[in-house]
């Protein structure tokens, strides 16, 4: 049987899971970048100095980026304070994660560890091996160059190519380089025609020192950006007529879809009413996997309130979570019933507006008699306040007590004043989300949530997630 204490520490490591799920340091509608990076640093500090090894096995969840490079960090900045077992789980999940994050954010981890004078064995180790794995080398020496010098100096190590380290210390002496790529860097700073070789962040600078009509580069360089880059410069392409420019909007991250989507004017949605709804239901398919179909009867409350609008640095970014969870939860549900806050029955077209009336929402939406309701929101409920807190205590004890509509809350947005993301009922499990993507495994972790279950188990979850995440056979399937 859990003890006090352990109880605590599971309502603690639960905290730092939300946290580290949807706290990027950014500010949000609610609270500032400075209120949300106080109350995130506390929390990485307390959880590190109390429960390291829970602490490093929320590197295999659904946790962001931003929380991943700085458990990483504070990993290695504490290792004299690691027992040998614990620096050998923690060595696999580092390098698992570290293969997981985009590359700039792994050089940025690493330029921060260098400022910090942090040196010791086992960070020259990771970064060492993290440098080897690297598909492309010399790509990564043409987009990342003074972030590889950096790192290579920081960790002692020689280039394993004499071309390539001739490139990082001494880029202006080779006449010549035998690497494609890096030819092409070189013959970029006189000859036009070679920028259009180079990635498209390299090239734009080109381009701008040597008076590269902005159209004729998007539309020459377009071969040459990733994905996301398409997806980014679309639209401003289209209207400089860089045609060329054209994201492949099905194959687009679900979550991300449904943020371009947002940022169109909503005439353009209106008139491209089929494109965009046909590639959100895709990626919805996509991200449901094995899964869809299979959650019975499922009814949502979606929030679109003014307070989604977020923040500048994450602008609709609530909304835009709300919308692919929409999907998403269609694509998993063989009977779907979605309620916004607003009462618009139209999701292309949402937008942040209004107060928000969770509690007449939830109403609407339990009488559907679902078998998995799922509130999508920040928690703010006012309309009237404490209403949904009230309908959900009500329909939990008297109504329900049997627990035959299983209720999950939620939440993409941190409460920094709280130290978690806000919840609505005592006894409706609240988990944070970062990307709709994550919904099916978040809704499985919530359980811990609802205090009916203690360490033992969330041990023994947290042990099988990473062992998961280190058995994957790839990198990209760990998650």
């Amino acid at each position: 049987m859990d003890t006090y204490g352990d109880l605590v520490a599971a309502e603690d490591v639960l905290l730092f899971v939300n946290a580290a799920i949807t706290s990027t340091g950014q500010r949000e509608f609610h609270s500032d970048a400075a209120e949300q990076r106080l109350s995130l640093d506390f929390l990485h500090a307390y959880i590190l100095g109390n429960y390291r090894e829970l602490y490093a096995a929320t590197l295999a969840l659904e946790i962001n980026d931003h929380n991943a490079v700085l458990i990483v960090r504070r990993l290695l900045e504490s290792s004299a304070e690691a027992s040998a077992e614990q620096r050998r789980t923690e060595g696999r999940l580092i390098a698992r994660r570290l293969a997981l994050l985009p590359p700039q954010r792994v050089y940025g981890l690493f330029g921060a560890l260098r400022r910090a004078k942090v040196n010791n064995r086992r960070t020259r180790a990771v970064i060492r091996d993290w440098i080897a794995a690297r598909p492309d080398p010399a790509l990564d020496a043409v987009k990342y160059r003074g972030a590889l010098k950096q790192a290579v100096r920081h960790a002692h190590l020689a280039p394993a190519a004499t071309e390539l380290g001739g490139f990082l210390f001494t880029p202006g002496r080779a006449a010549r380089y035998a690497t494609p790529i890096l030819e092409s860097w070189r013959r970029a700073h006189y000859q036009r025609s070679a920028l259009f070789e180079l990635p498209y962040t390299v090239a734009e600078g080109f381009a701008a020192r040597q008076g590269v009509p902005r159209a004729e580069f998007l539309e020459r360089i377009a071969p040459r950006m990733t994905r996301l880059e398409q997806l980014r410069l679309q639209e401003s392409a289209g209207r400089l007529g860089a045609g060329a420019v054209r994201a492949d909007l099905g194959r687009m991250p679900l979550t991300r879809l449904a943020s371009y989507v947002l940022a169109l004017p909503v005439a353009d949605r209106v008139a491209r009413r089929a494109e965009l709804t046909g590639a959100l239901r895709t990626a919805a398919l996509r991200a449901a996997g094995g899964q869809r179909g299979r959650w019975g009867r499922v009814a949502a409350v979606l929030d679109d309130s003014f307070s989604t609008d977020g923040s500048g640095a994450k602008r609709r970014r609530p909304l835009a979570v709300a919308l692919a969870c929409h999907h998403l939860l269609e694509a998993l549900a063989a009977d779907y019933t979605g309620l916004w806050t607003s009462g618009r029955t139209d999701p292309l077209l949402a937008r942040p507006s209004g107060p928000t009336p969770l509690g007449l929402r939830i109403l609407d939406a339990l009488d559907t008699a679902p078998e998995r309701l799922l509130i999508v929101s920040d928690g703010w409920d006012n309309a009237p306040p404490g209403l949904a807190g009230e309908v959900l205590r009500i329909w939990r004890t008297r109504l329900d007590p049997d627990r035959r509509t299983a209720v999950v809350h939620l939440n993409p947005v941190y409460d920094a004043d709280g130290f978690d993301v806000r919840r609505l009922a005592a006894g409706v499990p609240t988990a944070g989300l970062r990307d709709a993507e994550d919904l099916p495994a978040l809704v499985e972790f919530a359980r811990f949530a609802e205090g009916r279950t203690g360490l033992a188990e969330l041990r023994d979850h947290l042990a099988a997630a990473t062992g998961r995440f280190l058995a994957a056979p790839d990198a990209r399937e760990a998650r």
